[in-house]
């Protein structure tokens, strides 16, 4: 994993706060600030519910320019093909 710098600007309580939780975890604020990168990343990552609900939106929604009426029941062969 590369790591990239950066300069950012913060608020005197913030910084008082990353040093707090750097100095009580005992790693450098840069670590501290991934962390929390890392957890908002998380955070806006969607569910596996609302995944589903993305995919289901989308089944049914394309026709097969050839016109494949079975692929339901033969996608397993369709997709082979296109490894060939």
């Amino acid at each position: 994993m590369a790591v990239v710098r950066t300069q950012i600007q913060l608020t005197e309580e913030q910084m008082r706060f990353l040093r707090m939780v750097a100095s009580r975890d005992k790693v450098p604020i840069a670590e501290v600030v991934r962390r929390y990168v890392d957890r908002a990343m998380a955070d806006e990552k969607p569910g596996r519910r609302e995944q589903y609900a993305r995919a289901s939106k989308l089944a049914g929604a394309f026709e097969d320019p050839e016109g494949a009426t079975d692929l339901s029941s033969e996608h397993d062969s369709y997709l082979g093909e296109t490894g060939r």
